[in-house]
């Protein structure tokens, strides 16, 4: 007998809250033309089960336990940039969304959106298409290119904090900077804590949105 092909957008959904993943897929699962051929409630099992699964689409969670949905959508852009990636979460955050263009998502979206209104995020992005506002990347490519006082913030940074800032724009967990470092995991956290703390932000995207500013800051510099 012939294997049967499936013909149906493949989605891959990461959040960290089981009963949100249940509604996600009861809710794509109700469309014939989708599918959900992977789930992780982590940074890990989301990298570990991606490749296997072979998707069109991701949608990620913002906050995971391990980790951050963006940086996860950089690595998975990185290594997979055929991957539509939607940002899925619950907060309105100018970093976070900033974090995402960044990182190569294709949309940002709030989890108040209508079931019908994700569908059609769904169709839309898996054909190329982008979910972000012009005028929002826009005002990014703007602040990228003009001077802020954002080298003010980095001056107040010891040059420990410097080095974990960078790591952690790179993608890093806490784990993986102590390993790196040769720190306890908990000396880090508190170097991150206090990291946050200095340059006046709440969340890991924030920082790594910040030092990914001023990456490429230094880049369209160099290049005139």
């Amino acid at each position: 007998m012939a294997k049967v092909v499936s013909v149906g957008i493949r989605v891959f959904l990461v959040d960290d809250h089981e009963v949100v993943r249940r509604g996600l897929v009861s809710l794509v699962e109700l469309e014939e033309d989708l599918e959900v051929v992977g789930e992780a409630g982590s940074v890990a099992e989301a990298l570990a089960r991606v490749a296997p699964s072979h998707p069109e689409v991701m949608i990620l969670d913002v906050r995971l336990p391990d980790g951050d949905g963006i940086e996860l959508c950089r690595e998975v852009k990185s290594a997979h940039p055929e991957i539509a990636c939607l940002m899925l979460t619950s907060y309105s955050d100018d970093e976070a969304l900033f974090s995402a263009i960044l990182a190569g998502a294709s949309g940002y979206l709030l989890k108040q959106i209508k079931g019908n209104d994700l569908v059609d995020a769904i169709r839309r992005v898996a054909r190329g298409e982008s979910l972000l506002d012009p005028a929002v990347t826009a005002r990014v490519l703007a602040r990228l290119r003009s001077p802020a006082p954002e080298d003010d913030l980095l001056a107040k940074l010891s040059p420990q904090e410097r080095k974990i800032l960078d790591l952690i724009s790179d993608g890093m967990t806490n784990r993986e900077i102590a390993r790196e470092m040769f720190l306890a995991e908990k000396t880090v956290k508190n170097y991150v804590s206090n990291m946050l703390s200095k340059l006046g932000m709440g969340h890991r995207s924030e920082a790594a949105a910040y030092a990914a500013r001023l990456s490429e800051r230094k880049r369209l510099k160099e290049n005139g």
